[in-house]
């Protein structure tokens, strides 16, 4: 389908001499020569055969070089596709053979078997076009007069109307005629690509552009393009300009080509390949290959892409014990080929041999593809053997080192157990992996002398974790007890949101003593779905029976609900306090502990300075210590640690910690009215937990 003439006008540019390209009209082919030659163009394409380079009894013509020019076929007066015109500049190679009797007897052969020399030369001219995805080859017969046959000699040239391509592709013509004297020629063109089609890098991605009016109907395709077999397709949409597609930086490789396509029948595809030469997409080729064993001993390359100059080899990969060591005497090197099976001369596989991959000297790649099958690396040695004329052999072992011959006094651990391994290569004991003419190769267990050699070592381990366990038996709960801490329940009354925050604040304090703090501001939703009178039961019953402490929290708010409990002997109506505050419901259980004399070891009571006079806590809450905050903060983190728990220095450096992350809380609730509600969004908020 022809493309449309504002499509080559945008693809081709502004400049006036570029959009002044010939124009041919019609689609026919057609075929002309210089001055002196006569050519005819065959009818239809001809199979692309170049055939065999043979000599030719007399002079052919033979290609010297191609020329080519981009004009314009046009089936319409807006419809026009890019054509290339080919033009083939022929000359005379070889001579006219005299014939043997005329030389032999100096007499002319019979007239009418001789070929005159006044002949003219007849020859054909075969050009191929390869444009992904689609190839054309075309004869022309060209017939040069006999005065323009001198050996040696240029004859002019032919000229052939024309290949279509898709904007943007690269095309490879050659040329051969036949018969042969050379090998073609060959000619490769990148066309103008489309301007609307934009490839641009955007931080981590990529993004195709394609800037096409919107009624535009496009195909999109996305594929590898192979050097060997067909290409792979990855991604294919049927879209509708403008777009702009984001490709991920991970999934370009060197061969991931773009086609674009009208939406119309026998539309005129336009190929790209815009990452040949990316090195982020060489880096994400080598990425995404892997080794693929094909069992019993063959395995492939697996990759999206051709990987350039890839060699293979195999090597030792002892465990624990350093880089791969290449086999020594090394197996041959082996070109590899992307997706094609290969077969290294083994007789068995063993899970410490490995495949290497390297390009240009650089190991990009190495798997133990055996391990999946045979199991993870194995503690054996890989002997070496070197066979030499005479029959004469050498058996070393691999080692980090090099190759330790077996009866030498180096102090490798080869050389010690040199005598044992010998005896167990001459017992069966080693497996063979290789064996040719050269040498041979073999893997000896070592497990039973490592067993021998660590016996001991492993008896005094059992011994010594035997006393250690019983240590930490005798030990057990008291390093349970520190490691999970005292449990406290923190009740306080809801004053205000500041106060709010300084309860967060401390709970959270609290809790890097370690100590594990349960508090109704953690645990709103649990307060939702039991109740506050339900939560702080549970709460109450399970740290009590722990050893826990209940600390209460005076506030003014906390002050006047104890007040109206010892007052009335009931709490305050119902909705009179949120439903989230568990310090009102807890007072029906409280209240008794402290009326029948069970508080005393139980609880413990604090109220923060500036914010409450030590007078207005009741007195009947003084049967247990009432402490001030942060003042008082190392008698109140003592009296909450496990009796013979807390240190000196150490209290007194958790009361520091403790008091420098009140204190910016304390003294937002401490501001004026009218600056409070500032001074709270000001304030830190540490430990805030809700």
């Amino acid at each position: 389908m022809p493309v449309p003439w504002f499509l080559l006008s945008l693809a081709l540019g502004p400049s006036p001499m570029v959009l002044s390209l010939e124009r041919l009209m019609g689609p026919q082919d057609t075929a002309n020569c210089s001055l002196g030659l006569s050519c005819h163009l065959w009818d239809g394409d001809v199979l692309c055969l170049p055939g065999n380079i043979e000599p030719a009894p007399g002079p052919v013509l033979v290609p010297t070089r191609l020329q080519t020019e981009l004009v314009l076929r046009c089936h319409q007066e807006t419809d026009c596709n890019l054509c290339v015109r080919v033009a083939v500049h022929l000359a005379v190679r070889g001579h006219w053979e005299e014939p043997e009797d005329e030389e032999q007897f100096g007499r002319a052969a019979d007239p009418e078997l001789e070929e005159p020399k006044n002949a003219s030369l007849q020859t054909q001219v075969v050009l191929s076009f390869q444009a992904y995805p689609t190839a054309r080859c075309v004869l022309l017969e060209v017939q040069v007069p006999a005065a323009l046959v001198q050996p040696g000699q240029s004859v002019g040239s032919v000229t052939f109307d024309c290949f279509e391509a898709a904007l943007g592709a690269e095309v490879q013509i050659w040329s051969y005629t036949q018969p042969r004297y050379q090998k073609e020629l060959n000619f490769i063109q990148q066309l103008p690509a489309l301007p609307w089609l934009n490839v641009s890098a955007d931080g981590e991605d990529v993004q195709l552009v394609l800037d096409v009016s919107e009624e535009q109907h496009f195909g999109l395709s996305l594929y590898w393009n192979q050097v060997q077999g067909p290409t792979k397709p990855w991604w294919h949409r049927n879209l509708t300009g403008p777009q702009t597609i984001t490709l991920n930086h991970t999934d370009l490789v060197p061969c991931l080509c773009i086609q674009v396509w009208p939406l119309e029948p026998d539309s005129v595809r336009t190929s790209i390949c815009p990452f040949k030469n990316d090195t982020r997409a060489h880096r994400n080729l080598w990425r995404a290959a892997r080794l693929q064993l094909l069992p019993p001993r063959g395995w492939r390359l697996v990759a999206p892409c051709s990987l350039p100059a890839a060699e293979a080899a195999l090597c030792w990969q002892a465990p624990g014990r350093g880089s791969c060591q290449p086999l020594v005497p090394p197996l041959p090197r082996e070109n590899v080929t992307v997706n094609e099976a290969l077969e290294f001369p083994l007789l068995e596989g063993h899970p410490n041999l490995c495949v290497q991959v390297s390009s240009g000297e650089k190991l990009q790649l190495q798997e133990c593809l055996w391990s999946d099958s045979l199991g993870p690396l194995k503690d054996d040695m890989l002997l070496v053997e070197t066979r030499g004329p005479q029959d004469n052999r050498s058996i070393c072992a691999l080692e980090p080192s090099g190759c330790t011959p077996l009866l030498s006094r180096a102090s490798t651990r080869a050389a010690r157990l040199g005598e044992q391994l010998l005896q167990d290569l001459q017992s069966g004991q080693c497996l063979q992996l290789w064996d040719n003419d050269l040498g041979a190769l073999w893997a000896c267990p070592m497990d039973k002398y490592i067993h021998q050699r660590w016996a001991l070592v492993w008896l005094a381990c059992l011994l010594f974790a035997a006393v250690l366990f019983l240590l930490l038996l005798l030990k057990k709960d008291h390093v349970k007890a520190a490691a999970r801490g005292r449990a406290a329940l923190l009740l306080y009354s809801a004053d205000d949101a500041g106060f709010e925050r300084l309860v967060g604040t401390l709970a959270s304090a609290l809790c890097q003593l370690p100590l594990r703090v349960a508090v109704d501001l953690w645990s709103r939703r649990e307060l939702s779905a039991q109740g506050s009178l339900a939560w702080f039961h549970a709460q109450r019953l399970q740290i009590l029976q722990e050893g826990g402490m209940v600390i209460l929290l005076f506030s003014p708010g906390a002050v006047a609900l104890c007040q109206e409990w010892l007052q009335d002997g009931t709490s305050a109506a119902p909705g009179a306090h949120r439903p989230h505050d568990a310090f009102a419901a807890s007072l029906s259980c409280v209240l008794p502990d402290f009326l029948q004399g069970r508080a005393p070891g139980r609880y413990i009571g604090a109220y923060f300075e500036g914010l409450l006079h030590p007078d207005a806590v009741p007195a009947l809450f003084r049967a247990v210590p009432v402490l001030a905050l942060p003042s008082q903060l190392p008698d109140f983190l003592r009296t909450l640690q496990e009796p013979g728990a807390a240190r000196p220095g150490w209290l007194l450096n958790r009361a520091e910690r403790v008091s420098r992350a009140l204190q910016p809380a304390l003294d937002s609730c401490l501001l004026p009215p009218g600056a409070q509600e500032t001074g709270l969004e000001m304030a830190p908020e540490a430990g805030d937990r809700t």
